[in-house]
């Protein structure tokens, strides 16, 4: 069933439409709404809010215990997405572990190009701790953008001499845009979502003619010293592999506890397609006990 789900899948993904012209910024951010937003899952309660001088969605799940905080920032190419976009996805990973967790609408290029995404991740986590969040039982998760931001994220909070969170979790982290890793070619006919020009569109609106090697932007290159554990998850079939890899690697060269997942087959941030497909129901149950475990003293996942 698995092996069909994930043929389904890859022709699903497939069959976008891809036009000759290149849609705008407003044309892209409908099209992903409608492509990706799903509603929380039943057992959560989600609210609208205020985070770091930003609005945030906080999804509080049935299973929470009043212990513990999940920070979360999405994807999209620091373009577009929303926590609207994503309630379905953190709402899951919510669920599954238990936590109260906030998405933070993070503002986005090329209206606001890098770094501000970075200044709005980094005063999100500064007002958690600031309200009262142990950082010991606060963890952080993202996906795509979202996830070289989570990094980004914490290399400012240490910078700022802030505490860091418990653990952290990334989905297929977009962790280099300079594009260099070998994935971006050799992945091309893989990946059934992106080519090399739109992750260098992205690139180009966020960061412009800025440095694209520095670590707030791409996180692979920078020092990773005394970051929380680290779980990635990403998918064999997609161009920003090596992102993911080289991150791990970067990770676990700078003695950060790390473990690297690389699912056959899988398309980027396939955790999106929870409930349809096997493997990113198995993938968010392992991110939520991951996180959970890293808590102050420890905190069991929903079975």
């Amino acid at each position: 069933m698995s092996r069909q789900q994930r043929d389904a899948l890859d022709a699903l993904l497939r069959s976008a439409p891809r036009t000759e012209t290149p849609p705008t910024v407003e044309e892209q951010r409908d099209g992903f709404a409608a492509a990706v937003a799903r509603p929380a899952p039943d057992g959560v309660v989600t609210r609208s809010t205020r985070l770091g001088g930003r609005p945030a969605l906080e999804l509080v799940p049935d299973t929470a215990s009043g212990r513990g905080r999940l920070l979360y920032l999405h994807g999209g190419g620091y373009v577009i997405g929303s926590p609207d976009t994503h309630t379905g996805l953190v709402g899951e990973l919510a669920l599954r572990a238990g936590l109260r967790a906030v998405s933070v609408d993070y503002r986005l290029a090329p209206e606001h190009p890098f770094p501000a995404a970075v200044d709005d991740g980094l005063a999100a986590y500064r007002e958690l701790l600031a309200t009262g969040s142990d950082p010991r039982e606060t963890v952080l998760a993202g996906d795509s953008a979202g996830g070289g931001l989570g990094i980004a994220t914490l290399l400012a909070a240490r910078a700022a001499g802030l505490p860091q969170p418990a653990a952290v979790a990334v989905f297929s982290p977009w962790a280099d845009l300079t594009l260099t890793g070998g994935s971006i070619r050799s992945k091309k006919a893989a990946d059934p979502i992106f080519a090399e020009a739109d992750l260098r569109a992205y690139a180009d609106l966020y960061v412009g003619p800025g440095d694209r090697s520095a670590p707030l932007a791409s996180p692979v290159f920078g020092d990773l010293c005394g970051l929380p554990p680290l779980l990635v998850q990403v998918g064999a079939n997609e161009l920003l592999l090596d992102d993911a890899v080289r991150l791990a690697g970067r990770a676990g060269a700078d003695d950060v506890e790390v473990t690297l997942e690389v699912g056959p087959g899988l398309p980027h941030v396939f955790q999106h397609h929870h409930g349809r497909l096997q493997e990113a129901d198995a993938a968010l149950d392992r991110a939520a006990r991951f996180l959970t475990a890293h808590l102050g003293a420890g905190h069991p996942p929903r079975p």
